[in-house]
């Protein structure tokens, strides 16, 4: 097929609009509130996700108190860091990290405080104390130890109580999904099993309400993979992704590949909850030489290394162009491909078809058509397109078409629901109230076409106000 009746169907272009607020969140369903509800506390899945925190995130969380630098043993007798009983812990038994983060500050405060006890670390989830029992019972010291409390705890929650569900519908008799039990004088009914299991493990309204409340505090708001974030009234702005905070240390990088106008002014605690990442330091597409003399193009967050300064110089590039960097700094990157003589356009252009406007993005031999001029506009606002005939992009290998960019605010024109893009999924805006508690702005809802939209997956919505 060819390209002048592949895309002789393609729809007009949709150009920016204003959004008034008044209309946008009318047919979405109501946000969810941080109101303790007993009846749910987290996910199934919240519960069992082994990677929903990797091995620097939780040592993010531990800095924040003594765990940060402590050493003891594991439950087998190994000497290990907190950071790796409690990864150990998740990975082994397929619990997840946060579950056990938040265990560890519901029971013992040990998360934020800079000075425990030794009385704290060795009964630092509470494993195996009940209400009535003292911790000097000789019964239950074999589950004394910072170690043998997070693994006790994790196996218990996962091969007992959960497994017990699993199996026979409810655990210890009578923590089930669907099943009515009295605690503190109230009726509680789980709603799955994750609230079961929590609630046999901590048989209290209260307990489990600290739970839920560090939970949110930590877990629940969090910005999008794509945010931009900075401290009202202090210099520097960061990336928010996948779960890390990356800053950004200059303009022009930050020009050349986002949207200043998408930065949003957070308090310090916000930014607190997320671990540093990897710096932005230099504009996309700069040309960096290291210390042996190997020039790199850097894509995004990885650098190309030109096979020989004859081809840097053969693909029409200056020496005065080069950035000198350290052996430090390329290893702080992924290393790409290699862009050699035959590497086509390495640094990307945009071809319009002079038949029917048709856009594509060509880069290293392949053509990746635009559907919405907006995403042009969005991905690529340094380019301008170059008018080409239907022969000339023929020539390019047909790849994915391009999606929207993380970050942005988006909607069709076809309903009022707003998503933001986020690790190249749309999550919908719950309400109004959730929108403005974020910090978004009205002004920066962009109207695409269904067809671009349809490009993206449909992530989780985005329920709870921040």
């Amino acid at each position: 097929m060819t390209l002048r009746s592949l895309f002789s169907h393609l729809t007009p272009i949709i150009l920016f609009a204003l959004i008034t607020p008044i209309t946008l969140f009318t047919l979405l369903t109501p946000s969810f509130s941080y109101a303790y509800n007993p009846d749910y506390l987290i996910s199934d899945w919240d519960l069992t996700d082994p990677f929903a925190l990797d091995f620097n995130q939780i040592q993010h969380f531990l800095n924040r108190g003594y765990l940060g630098d402590y050493k003891t043993e594991n439950w087998e007798g190994d000497s290990k860091y907190a950071v790796s009983i409690i990864w150990d812990a998740a990975q082994y038994i397929g619990i997840s990290p946060k579950v056990l983060l938040v265990m560890l500050q519901k029971e013992q405060s040990l998360i934020e405080d800079d000075n425990p006890s030794e009385n704290q670390l060795n009964w630092a989830m509470g494993y195996g104390v009940c209400d009535s029992c003292s911790k000097s019972d000789p019964s239950i010291q074999r589950w004394l130890g910072f170690g043998k409390q997070v693994n006790s705890t994790a196996l218990q929650l996962i091969d007992g109580y959960l497994a017990d569900i699993e199996e026979d519908g409810s655990t210890q008799g009578k923590y089930g999904p669907g099943i009515p039990v009295e605690i503190d004088g109230t009726t509680v009914t789980p709603a799955n099993a994750a609230t079961a299991a929590l609630y046999a493990y901590t048989p209290h309204l209260h307990g489990n309400e600290n739970f839920v409340t560090i939970w949110n505090r930590w877990f629940e708001t969090e910005y999008p993979s794509g945010s931009l974030l900075k401290v009202a009234g202090q210099n520097g702005v960061y990336l928010i992704e996948y779960g890390y905070k990356r800053p950004i240390h200059s303009w022009s990088a930050l020009l050349s590949r986002f949207n200043p106008d998408l930065i949003i002014e957070v308090s310090e605690n916000t930014l607190a909850n997320y671990a540093d990442g990897q710096a932005i330091n230099f504009p996309n597409y700069s040309l960096l030489q290291d210390e042996s003399g190997q020039i790199y193009l850097l894509v995004d967050d990885s650098l190309r290394p030109f096979a020989s300064t004859d081809v840097f110089h053969a693909i029409g590039f200056a020496d005065d162009e080069l950035v000198q960097i350290t052996s430090d700094d390329v290893s702080a990157f992924e290393i790409g491909d290699t862009v050699t003589n035959s590497t086509q356009d390495p640094t990307g252009k945009l071809l319009r078809l002079t038949t029917n406007n048709a856009l594509f993005y060509v880069r290293d031999g392949y053509r990746h058509i635009i559907l919405d001029d907006i995403i042009a506009k969005l991905a690529y606002p340094n380019l301008q397109a170059v008018s080409a005939l239907p022969v000339e992009v023929e020539q390019y290998k047909e790849a994915e078409p391009i999606k929207i960019p993380d970050g942005y605010l988006v909607k069709s024109a076809d309903t009022p629901t707003v998503y933001v893009v986020s690790e190249g999924e749309i999550r919908a805006i719950a309400s109004e109230q959730v929108f403005t508690s974020f910090g978004w702005s009205w002004d920066d809802i962009l109207t695409v076409s269904q067809t671009a939209l349809n490009l993206h997956r449909i992530g989780d919505s985005i329920n709870t106000e921040f």
